[in-house]
């Protein structure tokens, strides 16, 4: 029988790790998803080689361990089960593990400052562990009902850290953020143990405020790595961490475009989706099949302000998905609120066309003479320069798809 391995939890159509692992090693990694009712029974059977245990489970399995390993007791949480030949479990935190690295990825320094970690579950015992180790100031764990909690942490606005280790803004919840980060301003540092989505709204807010921050995928990579290891018992290169982070975020990532109307969007999207094998998604189709009629038909009928109501809703739902290419409308860029929600898991390209030669098909009514083009060019091409990541020139329409395929790998290539 081949080796079993697999991630242990309650609710996990989420995880990425199946992805990693097969990175790692190249071996099936399941899914396994138990009812906590059910969880004797599975640790009865012991039906597995070795297993990544995730929320809420994390100090659930303790009392069916055999041994556990130093990090694990100190931590009281385990995150990587191993079976022995004899059929006993052997209890590891390779979350210390991936924890630390992420620390020393996002370059933010920890040693001699005070650090909120948000949350008091097994992960933030972990999270608390590391930053006593690194030599933090202070650690102060935010909790719903403990004595230090979201309705007095004003008191502690002098935070140069903030670590996330709640699931608030995990998806499928995305957009909301556990704190604000105006209440914090000398904050140096944001770390988000969520990684999917890739920029939670704590972490775009962080990004507008110009704080160095990074979510929890380079954590994911790493404590794999180390559970990978003592699954197989091999050593594995740490420059892994880093080529497997990328590998992931490049699949993960959604391909936005946006621009004028007729720059040929839905036709390139078309072509990237063929290309890359990528769920292809056009917004103002998705919005035709919400409203019932088409999008001019809305706009007369409606008004532009309940049109953009009902886009940036249909935005929400199309971008909580990842690793799809996504078509928006011209005008998605004329709400500031559309930014964070394509930004959450996307790297936006802004096709550009020589207006002369946009395509005057369809229903527009916003633009359907050259006056009223005109006009819409002025006032949104500094919009599209605001929000986009990369402009492509679009004149050839597989030349473009070519050309942002090569940007995106580039774009993570950078980050390895």
């Amino acid at each position: 029988m081949s080796a079993r391995y697999g991630l242990l939890g309650e609710k996990l159509g989420h995880s990425f790790s199946p992805q990693i692992h097969r990175e790692l090693g190249g071996y099936t990694y399941t899914l396994m998803e138990v009812r906590r009712e059910d969880l004797p029974d599975f640790f009865a059977r012991r039906d597995f080689d070795a297993i990544n245990v995730t929320i809420p489970y994390k100090e659930t399995v303790l009392p069916w361990m055999d041994t556990l390993s130093e990090s694990a007791r100190k931590i009281g949480s385990v995150n990587t089960v191993v079976r022995d030949q004899e059929g006993k479990l052997h209890g590891y935190n390779t979350d210390y593990y991936g924890f630390e690295q992420m620390v020393y990825r996002s370059g933010i320094g920890v040693h001699g400052r005070k650090c909120l970690v948000l949350g008091s579950g097994g992960a933030s015992k972990t999270v608390c562990t590391v930053l006593k180790d690194l030599g933090a100031s202070e650690i102060v764990i935010i909790s719903r009902s403990g004595k230090d909690n979201y309705e007095n942490i004003s008191r502690h606005a002098d935070a140069r850290v903030i670590v996330n280790a709640t699931p608030v803004g995990m998806f499928p919840h995305n957009g909301i953020s556990p704190v604000d980060l105006d209440g914090f301003p000398h904050l140096e540092g944001v770390l988000d143990l969520i990684y999917n989505p890739a920029r939670t709204a704590l972490l775009l807010a962080a990004e507008a405020r110009g704080i160095p921050c990074l979510n929890g995928l380079y954590m994911l990579a790493a404590q794999a790595k180390q559970a990978s290891e003592l699954f197989r018992d091999t050593v594995i290169d740490e420059k892994e961490i880093a080529r497997i982070t990328a590998v992931i975020s490049e699949q993960t990532a959604n391909i936005v475009l946006i621009g004028m109307p007729g720059c040929g969007k839905t036709t390139v999207g078309k072509l990237l989706s063929e290309h890359g094998g990528r769920p292809f998604l056009d917004t103002d189709s998705m919005i035709e099949d919400r409203a019932g009629c088409t999008c001019g038909d809305y706009l007369r009928a409606n008004g532009e302000e309940a049109f953009r109501k009902l886009e940036t809703e249909v935005l929400k739902d199309a971008c909580k998905r990842t690793g799809c290419v996504i078509s928006t409308g011209g005008g998605v860029v004329t709400r500031k609120e559309n930014l964070g929600i394509l930004r959450q898991n996307g790297v936006i390209f802004h096709l550009d066309r020589p207006l002369e030669v946009l395509s005057r098909s369809g229903d527009r009514p916003l633009s359907d003479t050259p006056e009223k083009l005109m006009e819409l060019y002025k006032a949104r091409a500094p919009m599209y320069a605001g929000m986009r990541d990369a402009v492509v020139l679009n004149e050839d329409a597989e030349k473009t798809a070519r050309e942002i395929e090569c940007l995106l790998r580039a774009h993570w290539e950078e980050n390895r």
